[in-house]
């Protein structure tokens, strides 16, 4: 007679499959959901921690093959689904429908800081995640333009809408002045702009949500950092050791706040501005390095258009390497979530 499978058999053979990168069994993980038994038939979701999971194929493949080690188990039919894990609330900041923020800084501009910030939240939302873009960068409000985006819907209520686009809300302060119009901006005004941005927009529920930086370590990151404690924060640098310089006071700037770093990504690698140096940066100040990103006039090209390179050329090294880096970041923010990363938020007396 043969023997029937049970699910305290599969959970057992389950237990065995180790998430690669939380280091811990699907089980103990909680991410084995709905899992039911029908003769010699199994089915069950692999809950996993970001739908941008890098190697949830693998998790796929070997948690088959642990349900079919079961006696009497024949046929194994998986569905993959994704729970992002609140870090916010994990800090106490339960009232957030924000569950990750993730700020995207540089100590200069003109390195693609804000394509970079772009095609990470397009890259993210490809995933099947929930996610939205704020532009802090108030001096220079490019975001809207990258995204082909023009203005904002109708507000709801006391709240303003977040405009969407390639499935990314996003809110700039390049929807709320005319083209062309100087914005001339004293600390109490930034201060009071990136708050607004936070409080007044409906941004409904966002499993991440990318903030892009103004360039340099003035009072914009200060002003988040006090308005809503962030996940991490990701340097942009180009390879060359001007940048390097200034990219590494940026990096300084958030140790200091306080704000866990996630990396360094190293951007225009190629002839033009060399490359190694983004790692290296990252290698003497103790961060991970993300990757780098090749030089291809088409991903400015793409921006120009209001279509990131993500979606207008998927295939092109560019768009591949910015896809790894938001896999890679997805991952990081899982691992610090899952793990109890309780750094505490600043906490500034104006």
């Amino acid at each position: 007679m043969t023997e029937k499978p049970t699910k305290e058999a599969l959970l057992a053979a389950l237990g065995k499959v180790q998430e690669p990168e939380l280091h811990q069994d699907l089980v103990t993980l909680n991410m084995i959901r709905d899992l039911t038994v029908d003769g010699d038939s199994v089915s069950f979701t692999i809950m996993l921690t970001t739908p941008a999971c890098p190697l949830q194929g693998r998790i796929r493949e070997e948690a088959k093959a642990a349900a079919l080690t079961v006696p009497g188990v024949k046929n194994v039919e998986i569905k993959m689904g994704s729970d992002v894990p609140n870090d916010g609330r994990m800090r106490g900041l339960v009232e957030t429908p924000i569950r990750n923020a993730i700020a995207v800084g540089s100590g200069k501009g003109g390195v693609g800081k804000s394509t970079i910030a772009v095609n990470l939240a397009v890259a993210l939302a490809k995933s099947g995640a929930r996610v939205g873009l704020m532009d802090a960068d108030i001096y220079g409000p490019n975001i809207p333009t990258m995204m082909g985006v023009e203005r904002l819907p109708t507000p709801r209520g006391d709240k303003l809408v977040p405009a969407e686009a390639h499935g990314v809300k996003l809110m700039s302060m390049g929807f709320l002045v005319k083209p062309g119009q100087p914005l001339i901006w004293r600390g109490p005004m930034l201060n009071s702009a990136i708050r607004q941005f936070l409080s007044d927009v409906d941004w409904g529920e966002l499993d991440y949500l990318i903030v892009d930086l103004p360039p340099g370590t003035g009072d914009a990151a200060l002003s988040l950092a006090q308005s809503l404690p962030l996940s991490g924060a990701i340097i942009v640098t180009l390879p060359q050791v001007v940048s390097l310089e200034d990219a590494s006071r940026g990096l300084e700037m958030f140790r200091q706040l306080e704000v866990p770093l996630l990396g360094v990504i190293e951007n225009m690698v190629g002839d033009v501005f060399g490359e190694g140096g983004g790692e290296r940066l990252a290698q003497a100040a103790e961060v991970p390095f993300l990757g780098a990103v090749p030089m291809d006039a088409f991903v400015r090209l793409a921006g120009d258009q209001g279509k990131p390179a993500i979606v207008a050329k998927p295939d092109s090294d560019a768009a591949k390497a910015m896809t790894e880096i938001a896999q890679t970041v997805a991952a990081k923010v899982s691992m610090a979530a899952l793990g109890g990363n309780n750094a505490p938020s600043i906490n500034v007396v104006e």
